[in-house]
């Protein structure tokens, strides 16, 4: 089933490698006079925020999951514009670092946080990873009040142990519901585990896998855009 077309109004784990490299999909630091300009435009952003899910590791960039979000906004006639901040490897604690910075570089109305995986797979503490989200959450803010904000869930293999298995996919719920943010109940449903839609390593979504994520994101996205356009004079 197509997830749009042009007429429409949009009024309506096996997780990532847990290395350490830090490697954005975006190019790094934007000029300030740049990021001031993008102030001063009024199209909305969507700001993806996540680990090698979002950067779509192994892939071009635009055939991540937010590239291919950004290509459905465009063939819809919306003005959009979609930002991917993803890092592979990044863990909560990390991006509780980076999370400032990136917000500083522009306006931001929409913004997706995909973290935790990398910190189930290492088996931090749940209390830890939860922590850092709220952390994650309480920047986002300070810096940019006005942005919605939406969590996106994930769930470790089995083999992390059945109660930590457990206690992690709550993580998500449980901070969603005490921050008040919207929740996708879980970011790779339909992928995770099924050989044809990721890479060899048997984590990563391949292409076909990154268009069924962005199916999932797209109904909790599209709509807050149009929400944000409705507040725009």
């Amino acid at each position: 089933m197509k997830i749009f077309n042009s007429s429409i109004t949009l009024m309506l784990m096996w997780l990532l490698v847990a290395c350490g490299e830090q490697t954005s999909v975006q190019e790094a630091p934007q000029a300030i006079s740049e990021a001031e300009e993008n102030d001063m435009d009024d199209t909305p952003v969507v700001l993806f925020f996540g680990n090698s899910l979002t950067a779509g590791y192994g892939l071009d960039p635009d055939e991540s999951f937010p590239g291919i979000l950004q290509q459905w906004f465009d063939s819809a006639g919306v003005e959009v514009r979609v930002v991917n901040a993803g890092v592979t490897g990044e863990t909560t604690a990390t991006g509780k670092n980076r999370v400032e910075w990136v917000l500083s570089q522009q306006r931001v109305d929409v913004f997706v946080l995909e973290l935790g995986g990398n910190d189930g797979l290492r088996g931090i503490p749940t209390e830890e990873t939860a922590r850092n989200l709220r952390d994650i959450i309480a920047v986002v803010r300070n810096k940019q009040p006005n942005a919605a904000i939406v969590l996106a869930g994930m769930m470790v293999p089995p083999n992390m142990g059945q109660e930590y298995s457990a206690d992690f996919e709550r993580i998500f719920p449980d901070v969603a519901a005490s921050e008040q943010v919207a929740l996708i109940p879980f970011l790779l449903e339909g992928v995770a585990g099924e050989a044809h839609l990721n890479l060899p390593d048997g984590i990563h979504p391949n292409r076909e896998g990154q268009r069924i994520v962005a199916k999932t994101v797209w109904p909790f996205v599209a709509p807050l855009i149009e929400n944000e356009k409705g507040k725009r004079p």
